[in-house]
């Protein structure tokens, strides 16, 4: 069975940076897009980041500048490059890879908290 597992999460403060990974355990056939997803408490969970099979990249526009998305096609791994974390960006984080077929599959997720 294919699983994602997610790790870098942790406690940092406002200003301060965090990596995130995630890597495939087992083998996923035909990646088109990873991606990184987040879900505050009390709120719904919502796109962060996306990389698709090209290099191609989006960004939820509340990341834009200080978030950087990147793969590793070798490895099947996606990576989250988060610098100045404020407040608001305390959520859980989720990782997520689409197939060509519109298969989707997903990580248990990492804790990020953003505080003083």
């Amino acid at each position: 069975q294919v699983q994602l597992v997610e790790s870098g999460g942790g406690l940092v403060q406002p200003g301060g940076s965090l990596r995130l990974s995630c890597a495939a355990s087992g083998r996923i056939f035909g990646i088109y897009a990873m991606g990184w997803y987040r879900q505050a408490p009390g709120k719904q969970r919502e796109p962060v980041a996306r990389i698709t099979r090209g290099g191609s990249t989006n960004y939820a526009d509340v990341v834009k500048g200080r978030f950087t998305i990147s793969r590793d096609h070798a490895k099947n791994a996606v990576y989250l490059q988060m610098n100045s974390l404020k407040p608001e960006d305390t959520a859980v984080y989720y990782c997520n890879a689409h197939t060509v077929v519109e298969v989707d599959y997903w990580g248990q997720g990492t804790q990020v908290t953003v505080s003083s």
